[in-house]
This record gives structure tokens, C-alpha cells and sequence, in this order.
């Protein structure tokens, strides 16, 4: 797909209400109408991040493609990583419409979905079938109503783990009642030993990744730092969406739910710098929110990331925006004398905490 047809698709998108566009969005990825460079890669770009060997360092964050319906064509869109989700135990659809708000002039979002999703069951079914090859995970949820939401995360695991290379414990999420409660620090040391027993019942092994909010304060962000390391788990993910409104613009600033894009960028940021800092490189992190240029990437891998993920650029920047930005990371880390990815993480910490 040449520039200028993705150019046109953007705008014709813009003119759709936003889930409306989403939806067509994954149907071009599955009819072939989207670019599909290969996974983009080099000998600088190509990294291991808890004993996953990507491609490159550039992963789709989870909420894109929540059901698993267009894995294989998104592993041929120049991402290093991709990951489905959130999935919870039962279907369940989500928040009441409208949900998802564009903020045109600041490259933002909000949303306020809900985890909706098509279920454990029928996610497992497309995860069986994807393609072999290519870094796949899952993001891990729990059922709005649940009784024990610690206990459905694990029984997402248990269900779909065979089937993916890591799994992802959402607890950061706004959008469901009490969820972020989970990330206090007994709470989620329970959380995290039932998602790891729920592994060790598994044929393979996925890596087992924590994401958190970026609205905490310090000692949150320590004791969360604490708990990761003495669980064992593989990695963490900083962040998810804010709460934060400051400095918005336009009709839908005040809507409620996480705002994702380029607002969150320094937030979410500090708090990766603050977790490098912490953790002195024994635990992997993976740095996202407002990643939308291969200046950004770099400055979460430079922060301290030794991966990035992105969501809410494609919105404004097209599916090809993956494939730019890997290629524009190579060439970053080829001019400041980098000869892979991992010279480069946390050579900047200092600066952001």
C-alpha cells in the first residue's frame, strides 16, 4: 500500500465513529489491504527480552486486536511482538456505547471499553491456528462480575497458555471497578503465585508479564518493583492508560476512562525510568504509552525498556507506522554507536527519574 492510499484510508477512517473504524481496520489486516513488510528486522535490531527472541523491539500493545482475529496478518505488519486481549474467563461485551473518544489535536484517546471480548474459549480456538513463528502473547483479564478475580486470571492462563510465547496480568486497567486495587502489594503477590501455579500446569512455558498503571505514586511503584521481583515473573509493562486529564483539548477531554497516546508519553516514561532505577536491570520492562515515532521508542529503550509497545499511534500514523518506526530505531542506534538493542537500555535512565 503506497503512502498516499494510507494517507486516504486514514482519513476516510477519521470520518467513521471511532470503534466503527476499528473494526474496518481489522478487516482490511484480514483481507490483505494493509502493508506487510515482513517482520522488520537487523542485526542491531534484533533482541532478547525474557527468553524471547524478537525480531525487533517494537510490539503492538494489547487492545488492538482483542480477539486474536488478525494475528497472522499483524506479524506481517513490521511489529517484532504482538499481543492479544485483554481475554477474560466468560464473554462479555463491555461498557455501554459510545466508548472510545478521538482527541485529534493532541494524538490521544480515551477509552472506557471494558474488557469486552469474545471469551477464553473462543480466543484459545484462534490462538490453536495461528501461525508458527512470530512473538505472540496474551493479556490476561477478569470478568466484570467476577467473585475472584485473581482466580480468572489464572483460569485465563491455564486455557489459552499453550498456545502463546507470554501472558500479560492486567491489573492497571480503569475501566473495570476495583481492578487497580489488585496492584497493591499483598494483593497482587497472591495474584501473581496463581498465575504462575496456573503455568506450571502447562506444556510450554509463556514468559509471564506484569502491567501497571502509570498513576501511582513512588512507593507504589517501589513496593509493585518488589513484589515482580520476589514473584519470579519475566518482565513488566510500564504502562497502561492514565486517568490524567491535564491539558487536553477538544470536546471529549473530559470523558471518562484511560487516555492513551501522546499525552502520556513523559508520565508513563518516568514511571519506566523510576522502575529502571529500582530493579537495576534484573527484571526486563517494557516501556509503552505514547510511543508514536522511532525518537519515542528510543527514548523508553534509553529510559530503560529493553522492548516498546504502541497502540493508539496507529490511529493517526496507519499500521505502516510500526515498520517506520523499527527501520527509524535502527538508524538511531547505528548513530549513537549502538550495536544492538540492549547497549542502548537504560543509557539515559537519569535524565527521566
Amino acid at each position: 500500500m503506497s503512502d498516499l492510499l494510507q494517507s486516504v484510508g486514514l482519513k476516510l477512517a477519521h470520518l467513521l465513529e471511532p470503534e466503527r473504524a476499528h473494526r474496518l481496520a481489522l478487516k482490511a489486516l484480514n483481507a490483505g489491504l494493509t502493508p506487510k513488510p515482513g517482520p522488520v528486522t537487523s542485526a542491531r535490531l534484533r533482541t532478547r527480552l525474557a527468553g524471547l527472541d524478537l525480531p525487533n523491539p517494537v510490539g503492538l500493545a494489547a487492545g488492538f486486536d482483542k480477539n486474536a482475529e488478525a494475528v497472522a496478518p499483524l506479524l506481517q505488519s513490521g511489529f517484532g511482538f504482538v499481543e492479544v486481549g485483554a481475554v477474560t474467563p466468560r464473554p462479555q461485551p463491555g461498557n455501554p456505547k459510545p466508548r472510545l473518544f478521538r482527541l485529534a489535536q493532541d494524538r490521544a484517546a480515551i477509552n472506557r471499553f471494558g474488557f469486552n471480548n469474545d471469551g477464553m474459549e473462543v480466543v484459545a480456538e484462534r490462538l490453536a491456528i495461528r501461525p508458527a513463528g512470530g512473538i505472540v502473547g496474551i493479556n490476561l483479564g477478569a470478568n466484570k462480575d467476577s467473585t475472584d478475580r485473581a482466580t480468572d486470571f489464572a483460569r485465563v492462563l491455564a486455557k489459552t497458555g499453550n498456545f502463546v510465547d507470554f501472558a500479560t496480568v492486567n491489573v492497571s486497567s480503569p475501566n473495570t471497578e476495583k481492578l487497580r486495587d489488585l496492584q497493591g502489594k499483598a494483593a497482587l503477590a497472591g495474584l501473581l503465585a496463581g498465575v504462575l501455579q496456573a503455568r506450571e500446569g502447562l506444556e510450554t512455558r509463556p514468559a509471564v508479564f506484569l502491567k501497571i498503571a502509570p498513576d501511582l505514586e513512588p512507593q507504589d511503584i517501589a513496593d509493585i518493583a518488589g513484589v515482580a521481583l520476589e514473584s519470579g515473573i519475566d518482565g513488566i509493562i510500564a504502562t497502561n492508560t492514565t486517568l490524567d486529564r491535564d491539558g487536553l483539548h477538544g470536546p471529549f477531554g473530559a470523558e471518562k476512562g484511560g487516555l492513551s497516546g501522546q499525552p502520556l508519553f513523559g508520565k508513563s516514561t518516568r514511571v519506566l525510568a523510576q522502575l529502571a532505577k529500582i530493579t537495576e536491570g534484573r527484571i526486563p520492562l517494557i516501556g509503552v504509552g505514547g510511543v508514536g515515532s522511532a525518537e519515542q521508542a528510543y527514548a523508553k529503550i534509553c529510559a530503560g525498556a529493553s522492548a516498546v509497545q504502541l497502540y493508539t499511534a496507529l490511529v493517526y500514523g496507519g499500521i505502516g507506522l510500526a515498520a517506520e518506526i523499527a527501520r527509524g530505531l535502527d538508524d538511531l542506534l547505528a548513530r549513537d554507536g549502538f550495536n544492538n538493542v540492549a547497549e542502548a537500555v537504560g543509557s539515559k535512565t537519569e535524565e527521566w527519574v
